[in-house]
């Protein structure tokens, strides 16, 4: 294993030197392409040590020569070592030209320069230019980029970097060359290079100054026609930024190329963005109503980086959040504003709640500026992007749209075409607002979820009503890695408490809502208030409570805690009924299917005639957006379950006691409401096309669908393998397959048959036929994903074939992932050792299924375990893998029984 080195934010130093200009020249060939790369260096004045080093990273390539001012070094020259190339007594100013060589077709771990498809593709970010020439690969380091490429024409007739293109031309034996530059500068995480047999679809987009801007969607000929939605998106992304922040795109070319084989989802290198081709290609016949929404946010949120990621990008590696959890905030306004705010704030407070509150109890809690790692990759995570976009959320809670608007302006202002801090965004706020903000500075350097725990005191004879807010900020779990983690992960006493705002409205007894008016207040300030709660303690006094009122609290989510109220069944089931904020009807549904499915874990009890009748009145309710209805109606999912069991006094969570419950829930919901929504269901049947009020038609009715599936009997079965049969859409049809994959039935085996044969030549539709297998319930589940890894096209070195398959399997099918036995978890360690060989990004993301052992049952504890130990104790291990595994390992004094021996 490569020696696994801890990086600290306090050891931050200014780069020794900067850079003038970065000239590039690559020689492509599948085996041996050759990168001639000629860079202007100068010293930088802010630098600690004016006699510093020149200190290059490098990784995997093969030096060929190095030129400082046009005169050959020797070896002895420089220190070449694992991991980069020092070069010591140089001028102050001068050129270094280095030429390496590279394996793109050997590069399986797609960080830097690698092949997919046949085509030549990069992937930077975060650390992969220092895998295809020396340099300083860092942030802060910026410059403008000149490219120049050279290639077979036949192979690769289309060459593409960053920037706008500025020359192509001719060469001798069937060689071509294509010259870009990009007149910005940028760091190297941003460079981006595509060569292949590409076709391309155009348009063109008009800024609101009137210049023309060409966009090129790029991918091979036979997906042009499934390109016509992302281009859409971009063009609506870009007219949204434009109203919304005054932000136009600044190059006369904006392109995207869709890849098969991609570790991420996409990336924003400058004026050429990579995809995944999965958030590129979409028909209805092939995509889901969710594969729409997914293109058309992540398409937003790769264009919104334009300005906050690219024009101002992050300093270090600690201020990813800066960039990234700010870039989702923009994205997740762009949706909700094309679409709906309700349901899509419903989706984000669903997503953080599951991933990221279960991140912020495990082993890897971090802030969402952390204070060291010793791997990058691996603080890509829900805690950055997520938790990190509530955090900016903030502000405009705290400051208004206006407010935060002038904050955005400022911002650019001061630092466009800059490297900056967490701390340069928060004084933009503060100071465009004339508002001190400086206890937001928690929320950067804190972990963990805070916990709001609030009661309520009525006075009937003063018509008053008080809410006492008591906020803890429960300690994470430390892992011994370091000092600063412990500090990060802090007990409970050395937490400063946050500044949170908290959006409130009271409930009388006949379901109306109160004018609010606080003690101090001269009149009603409106039926919803936001409280700002900046101590560990605080209480609210209303006046003019006409009635002992229910309270309706964290409106909107207004912040990332986990709230804390001794509502009542009853109550929730009011509050479904009743409360005029969308997000916390669908919040009241939650908590009573939750509230439920606890009391039936922990004393074998069954749900009640409340929740049936609640549920019932919901299904019913006109009124209500019907995306709204599916949303509420669906139940808290198993992990949602587990982290619940965890949270509840302390105990483990106990995998089959949780799927069996919400099983029965599932049963007795349909048992009751059958006749409501088999109605519901055929009401619905004609919904078609891709606006949104099909789109919302489609959510209900497959939620109906879905319940009626459970009930197993003749009529619902069949019921689904018709819609499967006849559906003339993707939403339909793979709903009725994921209903029939938990069903064991004939109709299963043929509906899975059908569907593997109409799609067999579509990557990205045969990923769905995976995962639904191996997301399924049945028993015997893991032996049949182990034989789909022999599937034809089933590949482990495509990142998106191994999420599809092996991580379904362990994220996403919890009954029989964790199998007592412990099969689920020797085959998830096994394929994480074979995958860090071949790709350490996707080994790490595998691996996570495992870091939770100290939560649940003892004798599944034990099994997960060993299987970890087993994974540390390789001596091939990746620091990405290891980082995890070491974190999850620590902190064991109370399982010394499991050790191996």
């Amino acid at each position: 294993m490569d020696q696994a080195q801890t990086i600290y934010l306090k050891d931050y130093q200014a780069p020794a030197f900067l850079v003038d200009q970065v000239s590039l020249t690559f020689s492509l060939q599948p085996n041996a392409t050759e990168v001639l790369s000629r860079i202007q260096y100068r010293r930088n004045p802010a630098a600690s040590d004016p006699a510093a080093p020149l200190m290059l990273d490098g990784h995997n390539m093969e030096l060929l020569s190095v030129l400082l001012d046009g005169k050959t070094l020797s070896s002895d020259d420089y220190q070449l070592h694992d991991h980069g190339l020092n070069i010591s007594n140089i001028p102050d100013a001068f050129e270094l030209e280095i030429t390496t060589r590279i394996n793109p077709q050997g590069n399986t771990a797609l960080e830097g320069l690698y092949r997919s498809g046949g085509n030549y593709c990069t992937q930077c970010e975060a650390q992969g230019f220092r895998r295809i020439t020396y340099y300083q690969d860092r942030p802060d380091v910026m410059a403008p980029f000149s490219v120049r490429i050279v290639a077979d024409k036949q192979s690769n007739p289309v060459l593409l970097s960053n920037g706008n293109p500025i020359g192509q031309g001719e060469l001798d034996n069937g060689m071509h060359w294509a010259e870009w530059h990009d007149p910005f500068i940028k760091p190297c995480y941003l460079f981006a290079l595509v060569a292949g047999d590409l076709s391309s679809v155009e348009d063109h987009f008009t800024t609101m100054s009137g210049r023309d801007i060409t966009l090129r969607i790029f991918t091979e000929e036979h997906h042009i026609h499934q390109c016509g939605h992302a281009m859409a998106s971009l063009k609506r992304a870009m007219l949204w930024d434009e109203k919304r922040f005054d932000l136009e795109y600044d190059l006369d070319l904006f392109m995207i190329v869709a890849v098969d084989d991609f570790n991420m989802g996409a990336m924003e290198n400058k004026g050429l963005n990579v995809f995944n081709s999965r958030l590129v290609f979409a028909s209805p016949e092939s995509a889901t109503d969710g594969d729409y929404m997914a293109i058309e946010a992540v398409i937003g949120h790769e264009y919104f980086h334009n300005w906050t990621g690219n024009r101002i990008t992050c300093r270090d590696w600690f201020q990813l959040s800066l960039k990234e959890g700010l870039t989702v905030f923009r994205d997740q306004e762009f949706t909700a504003d094309t679409h709906s705010h309700a349901v899509k704030r419903i989706e984000d407070v669903r997503l953080l709640r599951t991933h990221q509150f279960a991140e912020d109890a495990g082993p890897m809690a971090h802030p969402i500026r952390p204070a060291s790692y010793m791997e990058i990759n691996n603080f890509y995570t829900v805690t950055v992007y997520e938790k990190g976009a509530e955090v900016v959320r903030l502000y405009q809670s705290l400051l208004g749209v206006d407010g935060f608007r002038r904050g955005m302006d400022l911002y650019f202002k001061r630092h466009d075409g800059q490297a900056v801090s967490t701390e340069d965004f928060l004084a933009a706020m503060a100071d465009a607002n004339n508002r001190d903000l400086s206890q937001m500075q928690q929320w950067y350097d804190q972990a963990g979820t805070p916990r709001l725990s609030v009661s309520m005191d009525y006075d009937a004879d003063s018509k008053s009503c008080t809410l006492h807010c008591q906020q803890f900020s429960p300690a994470a779990h430390a892992t011994g890695a370091s000092d600063e983690w412990d500090d990060e992960c802090s007990n409970e006493s050395d937490k400063k408490p946050f500044l949170i705002p908290l959006e409130l409205g009271l409930l009388l007894p006949d379901g109306t809502e109160l004018q609010l008016q606080l003690a101090e207040e001269d009149e009603p300030q409106g039926t919803t208030i936001t409280v700002l709660i900046t101590e560990m303690q605080q209480s609210f006094s209303f006046i003019n409570v006409t009635a002992k009122p229910l309270p309706s609290l964290l409106r909107g989510f207004s912040a990332p805690v986990e709230l804390e109220y001794n509502y009542t069944l009853a109550e929730h089931a009011f509050l479904m009924s009743h409360d005029s904020d969308s997000f916390n009807r669908w919040a009241a549904a939650q908590a009573l299917a939750m509230q439920t499915l606890l009391n039936m874990i922990s004393d074998d009890s069954k749900p009640t005639a409340i929740v049936s009748e609640a549920f019932a009145a919901l299904l019913a309710d006109e009124e209500l957006d019907m995306a709204l209805k599916a949303e509420a109606l669906l139940l808290p999912s198993e992990a949602d379950i587990a982290e619940a069991c965890s949270k509840n006094a302390g105990e483990f969570f106990a995998p089959a006691l949780i799927h069996d419950a919400r099983q029965q829930l599932r049963y007795f919901l349909a048992s009751h409401l059958r006749t409501d929504l088999e109605s519901h269901y055929q009401r619905l049947l004609p919904a078609q096309g891709m606006d949104d009020e099909a789109m919302q038609q489609r959510s209900l009715k497959n939620v109906c669908l879905s319940y009626l599936s459970v009930l197993n009997d003749e009529a619902s079965t069949a019921l689904v393998a018709e819609q499967f049969n006849t559906a003339s859409n993707m939403t339909d049809q793979f709903a009725a397959l994921s209903a029939l994959s938990n069903c064991d039935c004939p109709e299963r085996s043929a509906a899975l048959s059908s569907f593997e044969q109409r799609w067999m030549d579509d990557a990205n539709v045969m990923d769905k036929w995976f995962a639904v297998q191996a997301t399924s319930s049945l028993p015997g589940t893991l032996a049949h994903v182990k034989a789909l890894m022999a599937h034809e096209k089933f590949d482990m070195r495509n990142p998106n074939k191994v999420r599809a398959l092996i991580g379904a399997f362990a994220m996403r099918n919890p009954a029989r992932f964790h199998a007592v036995d412990g099969s689920g978890y020797t085959f998830v360690a096994d394929q994480v050792l074979e995958l860090d060989k071949l790709n350490p990004q996707v080994a790490s993301r595998m691996v996570r299924a495992l870091i939770n052992w100290k939560r649940i049952e003892p004798v599944r504890s034990r099994l997960m375990y060993h299987q970890l130990q087993r994974i540390a104790a390789s001596e091939a291990l990746s620091p990405d893998v290891f980082e995890i595994v070491s974190k999850s390992l620590a902190t064991n004094e109370d399982h010394n029984q499991f050790s191996l021996h």
